[in-house]
Formats: structure tokens, C-alpha cells, sequence
């Protein structure tokens, strides 16, 4: 699974992209942030507030009980607004 991190939640995380192989008990995109939150450090402080975290699947915007796969791409965002 390659997960893309953007914005301030790659300043906080101090990572860009990345490769994972979460446990078998990650199946949606709510059990992922909660994995990647138990990391710590900057982990823990990007995704403390899941519900101002977007995440889009395969480039697809998703909700929280969406599910998640080997080989997907993850990307998660802040809220973006327009101008």
C-alpha cells in the first residue's frame, strides 16, 4: 500500500510518501488512520483529529468506512479550499 502525505500533514509527519504493509485488522480507511496515528511522533499529531483529515483511495475522495487494500494508494490531505 503506498500512502501520500500532503501539506502540513507531511510537514508534521516529515514524510512525503511512503510503503506499508498494515496489519490484517486494517481493512477500512478509519482502522488505517488509527494505525498510522499509533506510530506517535509526528503521526500521532497529524491525524489527531481524524475528522478534518481527507483521504482519497486510488484518487477517489472517501469516507471513513471505505475499504483498503494491498496495492491501493492512499493519499490524506487537509481540507483543501478554493480561492
Amino acid at each position: 500500500m503506498k500512502i501520500l502525505y500532503f501539506a502540513w500533514i507531511r510537514a508534521k509527519t516529515g514524510v512525503a510518501t511512503e510503503e506499508v504493509t498494515p496489519p490484517s485488522s486494517v481493512t477500512d480507511v478509519a482502522a488505517l488512520i488509527e494505525w498510522l496515528k499509533g506510530r506517535g511522533g509526528g503521526f500521532a499529531e497529524a491525524l489527531k483529529n481524524p475528522a478534518i483529515v481527507r483521504v482519497a483511495v486510488n484518487q477517489e475522495y472517501v469516507k471513513p468506512h471505505h475499504p483498503v487494500r494491498a496495492g491501493d494508494e492512499i493519499a490524506i490531505f487537509p481540507p483543501v479550499t478554493g480561492g
